[in-house]
């Protein structure tokens, strides 16, 4: 194809050839015919020789005229095919723009969805979980809590009940943010179950400390290294006839290390932007419903709570606790999707994927400690059904961009199929250019070498 471009200028030079090469027959043959002159001077000869150079010239003159021909078809020919690749780059450079503008439609959608807290398929369900007295709320976790009486969580939980004030100020728990269970909130009761099926219960009843100082001041030793029962929390759980035993997790949030990426712009629950899985193909997998650590609600008391490294608590404890867990509709659609789960995934129906190539099978297990579920309110409602009538919205618009695709693609191929039939008809044009100019030179040398 590389004759198309300067496609005049080849055109021109492929004429001037064909002069050139006339010309010099055209003198080639008169210097012949006059040395045979010279040489012999029978007129009958002369004459042959004549007529001879008169039939070189006709035929000369015949294959300029027909590599003309060929030149204007080929000079027609090279404007189609520019004309073509042209109307074919404006055709690809739509769909990649159309592809692009769906791609950000897709990632609205999935974000819509995962701030409803809910799919499609189990709106009814989410709805009946709403309006149920006996879902899990602050009072049905602390009650879970404490029915754990050795533990640390449940002294901890028991001495902000009824000493509320005063446990802020006391040495070993005045650094102790919470007990995990209490730090975040799920919209649904399932997933509260299945979050915390997938934590397991040491750690929903693990002990969060700002730094390290308080994790210290937690339980303290003597000179042999022996647990000093008198101090820390252990001293706190004899005061109040609740002896801590058996071992316990206590989580550092300056120790961790945080979410290193951007927050979600204008998000009020200030959830992370992490980037949607796409598969191989590039398709977002069917199904995903979002990441684990953006659907924990924080409490506007701890929201902004930061680290003394400047860090909140969703891109230290959460995203530490979950990382780029997925959640999807189905078990099938979690399998269909494992090509792109790396740090594994979650299921609305009970499927877990512990890590890659790590499966979780059997009955799903009950864990008595699980998130609370954030207050119904009107403001919530009328949040959800803004969010709806967004994401509605959206879903159209990318109707729209999926009928244009279409129909730029058809546009596309139909250029792509007659660039190929007018590069077929260009190719055979300069097949027969060539094949002209070499049967002038063939007349040309037989008429010199008579």
């Amino acid at each position: 194809m590389r004759h198309i471009v300067g496609g005049d200028d080849f055109a021109t030079e492929k004429i001037e050839i064909l002069s050139a090469r006339t010309n010099a027959l055209s003198i080639k043959g008169a210097s012949s015919a006059m040395m045979q002159v010279d040489l012999n001077e029978d007129t009958v000869d002369a004459k042959e020789m004549q007529n001879g150079e008169i039939l070189l010239a006709q035929s000369i003159m015949r294959n300029t005229q027909v590599a003309y021909a060929i030149f204007i078809n080929i000079k027609k020919l090279e404007d189609e095919l520019r004309k073509l690749g042209e109307r074919i780059k404006e055709h690809e450079n739509k769909i990649n723009h159309l592809n692009s503008e769906k791609s950000k439609y897709d990632d609205s959608i999935l974000h819509l969805q995962v701030i409803i807290g809910k799919s499609e398929s189990s709106s009814m369900a989410t709805a009946g979980n709403m309006d149920n007295p006996h879902s899990t709320n602050d009072e049905e976790v602390n009650k879970q809590i404490l029915q754990h009486e050795k533990s640390a969580a449940g002294i901890l939980c028991e001495l902000k009940i009824h000493h509320g004030a005063q446990t802020s100020h006391l040495t070993s728990t005045k650094d102790v943010v919470g007990v995990v269970a209490t730090l975040g909130k799920v919209e649904d009761d399932n997933l509260s179950r299945l979050f915390s099926e997938y934590l397991g219960v040491e750690t929903m009843l693990a002990i969060v400390c700002k730094t390290y100082e308080g994790v210290q001041a937690i339980e303290m030793y003597d000179t042999e290294g022996c647990i000093n029962k008198n101090y820390g929390l252990h001293g706190l759980g004899a005061s109040i006839g609740r002896a801590l035993d058996g071992r316990f997790l206590v989580i550092c949030l300056e120790s961790l290390r945080p979410y290193a990426g951007n927050h979600v712009v204008d998000d009020a629950q200030r959830k992370l932007d992490i980037l949607n899985p796409r598969l191989p193909n590039g398709e977002c997998p069917a199904g995903f419903l979002g990441f684990a650590v953006n659907m924990i609600n924080i409490d506007s008391s701890n929201l902004f709570f930061v680290t003394p490294n400047g860090y909140g608590l969703r891109e230290t404890l959460f995203y530490n606790l979950f990382s780029r867990l997925q959640v999807y509709k189905t078990r099938a659609e979690m399998i269909q999707a494992l090509p792109c789960i790396s740090e594994g995934a979650l299921s609305l129906d009970g499927g877990i994927i512990r890590s890659c190539g790590v499966f979780t099978l059997g009955n799903r297990e009950d864990i008595d400690v699980r998130f609370p579920r954030p207050e119904r309110s009107k403001e919530l409602d009328n949040h959800h059904g803004e969010i709806a009538r967004q994401l509605m919205e959206v879903k159209q618009k990318k109707e729209n961009i999926m009928g244009d695709v279409k129909r730029v693609q058809a546009l596309l191929d139909e250029a792509r199929l007659n660039f190929n039939k007018t590069k077929g008809d260009y190719l055979k044009y300069l097949a027969e250019s060539s094949s002209n100019a070499t049967q002038a030179q063939t007349a040309s040398d037989r008429f010199v070498s008579r």
